[in-house]
């Protein structure tokens, strides 16, 4: 058998032809030196999902379409000429009250696809498929992610720092710590040092005297590791599919705008149809600061302005907005909006914020340390962006789009005023003193 322990794209194109000629996973594996537990783990890890029609037949998998006694009456106004069987329709099976899903129970027992089915043109059901190319960008994105970020939570790196961080700046080393703390430092020594030079502890490598003395290693900026669970049922794909069902509901998309590393951050709220967009200082980029955020703004709107203001919020991958319960669900633990995430490795799904943060980098250039601006600062920048007319909304600006859409109540709890047209400012020289 083969050494290599992953498959390559040649592997998987030779288990979807084999599937297709109807080939044992035992085949299938000789052919490609694998085991045969590998080849069925691979298809089941990477079935795709696919409502395909018949020719000339529409897709039903409600398991009553045989003998379905609806005749047009389900949907309101049927877009049909001739009302017929909803059998003969499918596409309002979801809304019948007696729908039930049918699975194929071939599915059930290997293949478990129905690559190789001879009835796969004639049957209505949902298919269940393998295919290379999906199945190696899966791979190639779950290697990605598994690579990437620091294999810890926010929850996680709390406990090892109440614990660590302590003990170091009382003297103690890490090797002593690790020693004598088994149960409570669950990781190596040099994992430990690894996060200690990351600055991921609130004690720093001057608590650890010797450490300060080795010369500094080129390091490579991490963040902390995100669990993608979070994401289930929140991707981009259902906020398109929500944002179809209520077209009515305001989008708000949030970013973060870095200045120097390790400094304070921005969390930035854009309201996409007035182009209004609002800032907030924050000493650290974790999700705790962003939740204190909406409970704060939670608090000063009251319940029905704040859903009014924020029904829909779309944010990117960071692990600032890693925490969508918390957000989506007030102090009083009623629902207040919908969390939803942009695809990773695309901006341009919230391109107003992206685009909006131009304004931002010309009083904030890039690399500028946030820190040394106070929240009152960063609201007199966030005025004069507000109050410059845009194109896009008849020349009009963000915050009287903003009024004009929601009132002068929000306004002033946001703390937002007018700026006169000739006196705006948009450059460093606003912000100083």
């Amino acid at each position: 058998m083969s050494k290599n322990k992953h498959m390559t794209l040649d592997d998987r194109y030779a288990i979807e032809h084999g599937l297709n000629d109807r080939q044992s996973f035992k085949k299938i594996a000789e052919n490609i030196g694998k085991d045969c537990t590998t080849v069925s783990k691979e298809v089941r890890t990477h079935l795709l999902f696919r409502k395909d029609c018949a020719p000339y037949r529409h897709f039903n998998d409600c398991l009553k379409r045989r003998n379905c006694p609806h005749n047009g009456d389900i949907c309101i106004e049927c877009s049909r000429k001739r009302r017929q069987k909803c059998s003969s329709c499918g596409s309002c099976a979801k809304n019948c009250p007696d729908y039930v899903k049918e699975d194929c129970p071939r599915l059930a027992k290997p293949p478990y696809v129905c690559n190789g089915c001879s009835e796969k043109r004639s049957c209505t059901l949902e298919k269940r498929l393998y295919e290379a190319v999906s199945a190696q960008k899966e791979y190639i994105a779950v290697r990605s992610e598994s690579r990437s970020g620091i294999n810890l939570t926010e929850e996680e790196l709390k406990q090892l720092d109440s614990v660590i961080s302590p003990l170091l700046k009382n003297g103690q080393s890490l090797h002593h710590i690790l020693v004598n703390n088994p149960d409570a430092v669950m990781c190596c020594e040099k994992t430990a040092y690894a996060y200690a030079n990351m600055g991921l502890f609130e004690a720093r490598n001057i608590d650890m005297p010797r450490k300060v003395r080795f010369r500094p290693r080129k390091q490579k900026s991490v963040g902390l590791k995100v669990d993608k669970s979070c994401r289930i049922g929140r991707t981009y794909d259902d906020f398109k599919k929500y944002t179809e069902e209520h077209p009515d509901l305001q989008v708000v998309e949030l970013d973060s705008v870095e200045g120097k590393k390790g400094g304070a951050v921005l969390l930035t709220v854009f309201f996409r149809f007035p182009k209004f967009q609002l800032a907030f200082r924050r000493e650290s980029n974790d999700s705790r600061s962003v939740t204190d955020i909406f409970n704060d703004l939670y608090e000063k709107l009251g319940k029905d302005p704040f859903k009014k203001l924020f029904p829909v919020i779309l944010a990117d991958n960071g692990s600032e907005f890693s925490d969508p319960a918390a957000l989506e669900c007030g102090p009083d633990g009623e629902q207040r909006c919908r969390v939803f995430y942009c695809d990773p490795g695309k901006p341009y799904q919230k391109g107003g914020c992206e685009n909006n943060h131009e304004f931002i980098r010309k009083v904030i250039p890039k690399g500028v340390d946030i820190t040394r601006y106070s929240q009152e600062q960063i609201r007199l920048m966030m005025n004069h962006i507000n109050s410059y007319c845009r194109p896009e909304i008849g020349n009009k600006t963000p915050y009287e789009m903003m009024r004009f859409c929601y009132g002068d109540e929000p306004l002033r709890a946001f703390g937002s005023e007018l700026v006169p047209p000739n006196d705006i400012v948009l450059k460093p020289s606003l912000l100083k003193s």
